[in-house]
């Protein structure tokens, strides 16, 4: 005959389960529900475990200049879009982190500023920097994370659990007139390279040229002499050229010029918001036909329009500064009127700071106008031309898909709309390695001249 429990035993074994089960309960409840933006719990299932299964990545973030400091450490979840601890619990198999450089316009008592010498020197600074966070990221947490140097390199590290870094960089400029300095990044481990940022440089016009530099739409006519030279020279090196951020003229130049396929790895139909950095059905077909593949960002202003009550804000902004009424989105975004050339640095500032301040309000775009950029590209292009990009910690984030944590959300998105397995993993990574492999077997000894 079995012993009757003891009330004592009842008293504290029924607590302490209810307390376990409890516990269990909202652990549950905060990984299936906490950050599920509305979908089934059968979906978000699903997506969970095809995360687990396939490489997945980004391919384009931004590496912060204070990254891996006491106030955004690597290993840490913090504040910050990304770091490792989100990328585990998102299941991201890698991304681009994008070395990046810029003239630093806001720096200093009086600023911003216009062009000056040392420009150049802060935007070399600024990429010397963000190669040394890369680089210290791997010496320090070499059981997390590793570089890849090769599609091989990525799908290994994918295989041993580690979070592979593809490094790429963003804006000539600060290479200033040395086409030799590609030699020098890509030993040094870049694979993708984009030529443009805002403003104009040596090498290629860019899409948002920018009036408080003097500069002017298609000012070079497209790419320069030395951006040609570029081409050729990172096809022979096996570089991936990113087009996102180039003018029209100088994305179908590099679409004549180059032997391999052409990359955009953070961009938007033109079709949905109508602005010059998005890139229209003609220029998103020559990446296709290059045998390429369209990368669409997560960037909120880039894939939903302005609302109504935003334009009338910035129209009113507009009215302060004896500007004409918005004629469309482009001058919604950056302060690019061709008047601001005169203006003055102070004026320049304060109608800037205002403009972003109005757009800082409008409500962040969805995971479901995400994925309607996805189906757009996907029916325009074909499923093997299209991938995924968030543009974290540089303007990127979406409700639904935040940081790089919420990777899986994108994934029950794209199984909401009837994508398949296979497709998924062609948009998560399948067709950008499909394209890296390209571009390194293109590549050529570089002969100097």
């Amino acid at each position: 005959m079995t012993k009757p429990r003891s009330k004592k035993a009842l008293f504290i074994g029924l607590p302490l389960a209810l307390a376990i089960a409890g516990a269990a309960g909202f652990a549950a409840w905060d990984y299936w529900f906490k950050d599920n933006p509305g979908y089934p719990v059968a979906v978000m299932k699903q997506a969970d475990e095809l995360q687990e299964r396939i490489l997945s990545f980004d391919s384009h973030i931004t590496v912060p200049m204070d990254f891996g400091t006491a106030e955004n450490e690597a290993d840490k979840d913090g504040s910050g879009q990304f770091d490792l601890v989100k990328a585990a619990r998102g299941r991201l198999s890698g991304a681009a982190l994008t070395i990046f450089g810029w003239p630093e316009i806001w720096n200093g008592d009086n600023a911003p500023h216009r062009p000056t010498a040392g420009f150049i020197d802060e935007a070399r600074h600024e990429q010397e920097t963000r190669y040394k966070i890369i680089s210290t990221l791997v010496r320090d947490f070499p059981n997390q994370v590793a570089i890849a140097y090769t599609p091989d390199d990525f799908r290994r590290l994918h295989g041993e659990g580690k979070f592979a870094v593809f490094i790429s960089m963003l804006n000539a400029y600060p290479l200033g007139n040395d086409v030799n300095a590609l030699d020098k990044w890509a030993a040094r481990g870049m694979r993708m390279f984009g030529f443009s940022y805002v403003g104009n440089n040596a090498w290629a016009d860019s899409s948002r040229p920018l009036p408080f530099f003097n500069d002017s739409r298609d000012a070079l006519g497209g790419l320069s002499e030395l951006g040609k030279q570029a081409v050729h020279r990172l096809n022979d090196l096996g570089v991936i050229i990113d087009v996102s951020q180039m003018s029209t003229k100088a994305l179908e130049q590099v679409s004549q010029l180059s032997r391999a396929p052409m990359v955009a790895s953070h961009s938007a139909p033109r079709a949905l918001v109508d602005i010059p950095r998005n890139l229209s059905d003609q220029e998103m077909q020559l990446i296709k036909h290059s045998g390429g593949v369209v990368q669409i960002v997560g960037f909120p202003t880039y894939i939903k329009p302005l609302s109504q009550a935003t334009l009338d804000k910035l129209n009113a902004l507009r009215a302060r500064f004896d500007l004409q009424p918005l004629q469309g989105l482009e001058m919604a975004l950056m302060p690019g009127d061709p008047v601001i050339t005169v203006w003055s640095e102070q004026r320049f500032g304060d109608y800037a700071s205002q403009l972003y301040g109005i757009l800082d309000e409008e409500p962040k775009a969805t995971l479901k106008d995400y994925g309607d950029a996805i189906d757009y590209a996907v029916k325009k292009i074909g499923i093997d031309h299209v991938g995924i990009s968030s543009d974290f910690n540089d303007g990127g984030g979406l409700n639904g898909w935040k940081d790089v944590s919420e990777a899986r959300n994108v994934t029950a998105e794209l199984i909401s709309r009837g994508y398949t397995e296979a497709d998924i993993a062609k948009l998560w990574g399948g067709n950008f390695l499909r394209v890296w492999d390209q571009v390194q077997k293109s590549s050529r000894p570089v002969v100097k001249h």
